[in-house]
């Protein structure tokens, strides 16, 4: 069974590209664009990662981050920031890495691959 990533952001430019690479290195995805909603595709698909954005409608990744956190079960699953705000992942403890919006694919793949191994 392939490795699953949740990818989180408002924008459905960014979460399409990212559903793209992931899917054509043999990762399955899943997606929500609200923290709100991916606190429901978590608990229901399973992820071994997240992609997360930081500022979205309804419920801002920071507070999703530190919601799912909270629980034994999620508090390790690793998560990689993706977002145009600079500075803003400082704010969350134990993230695998967090980058800037434009991103490299390829980069984002080898945290991908580095942080869960291949799909």
């Amino acid at each position: 069974m392939a490795k699953k990533i949740l990818v989180v952001d408002d924008d459905p430019v960014i979460v399409k590209y990212l559903v793209s690479v992931f899917e054509d290195n043999g990762y399955e995805t899943c997606t929500a664009d609200t923290g709100t909603e991916a606190y429901e595709v978590l608990e229901r698909e399973k992820p071994d990662l997240i992609t997360l954005d930081l500022e979205m409608p309804e419920e801002w990744g920071t507070r999703f981050y530190r919601k799912f956190t909270k629980h034994d079960e999620y508090k390790d699953l690793p998560v990689i920031v993706i977002s145009g705000l600079s500075g803003r992942h400082q704010a969350l403890k134990n993230v695998v890495a967090a980058l800037a919006k434009p991103f490299d694919p390829d980069k984002v793949v080898a945290l991908v691959r580095k942080t869960i191994g291949d799909p």
